[in-house]
């Protein structure tokens, strides 16, 4: 049997740092990022359904304005008690399997524009594999090295007692969540209330990819490299 995967998206009204900036326009873009995320989404091949999860009356009025593409989008109100900034993550997480009955559940946002459907695909693929290897999810990173200072001063992410500034390809490499991709069986987020286990496999993405918009200075940069791409 060919086991399903679901898109998870949540879209939530009301972002502090960044005012609206799931709906508001994004370079020539009226939907916004929301937009470019679905137009992403519905080229992949191998999602077989997207899930919208908003109290966003905008992102309900833009999502409703793509054509339905063998009936993969599914938009569904959510509860005003999981849109607080107070609400756990673990909330949400628990909620998710009783929206989405699909076999295995790709958490993403809009934040990140330049994962694109082709990506998805490229994730699911590997995760698949992984699967079969032993891990149990996926998570996308962005490969990290570089000096890591504590409050002292001290290096973190070095064996030398001393600053003496080796070269940070001799650094160990770490590994920064990007919030791309969290990929899951269903029965994670029921049996562990997790969008992970506990042998996930890591993606490794560029910094590009890995781009996510967190505050104001990261929606205006996005912009540029997204005009930017565009003319590639």
């Amino acid at each position: 049997m060919i086991e399903k995967v679901s898109f998870f998206l949540p879209v939530r009204k009301g972002s502090q740092r960044v005012t609206n900036k799931s709906t508001r326009q994004f370079a020539d873009l009226k939907g916004g990022l929301l937009e470019l995320k679905l137009k992403q989404l519905f080229s992949s091949k191998l999602l077989d359904q997207i899930i919208l999860s908003t109290n966003d009356e905008e992102a309900i009025k833009i999502a409703e304005g793509f054509e339905n593409l063998c009936g993969r989008l599914k938009i569904i109100k959510r509860p005003t008690q999981l849109c607080m900034d107070s609400t756990p993550l673990v909330e949400l997480i628990e909620y998710v399997p009783s929206i989405v009955d699909s076999d295995h559940i790709l958490w993403g946002h809009v934040t990140t524009p330049f994962v694109d459907g082709e990506d998805y695909d490229s994730i699911i693929e590997a995760y698949l594999i992984a699967f079969k290897n032993g891990n149990d999810s996926l998570l996308t990173v962005c490969p990290f090295q570089n000096f890591l200072l504590n409050e002292e001063g001290k290096v973190f992410n070095s064996d030398s007692k001393e600053f003496k500034w080796p070269r940070t390809q001799d650094l160990p490499t770490l590994y920064e969540v990007n919030h791309a991709v969290f990929l899951a069986p269903r029965s994670t987020y029921i049996e562990n209330k997790n969008r992970l286990g506990i042998n996930p496999s890591l993606y490794q993405m560029d910094k590009i990819k890995s781009w996510d918009i967190d505050w104001e200075d990261d929606f205006t940069v996005a912009e540029a490299i997204y005009e930017r791409l565009r003319k590639i």
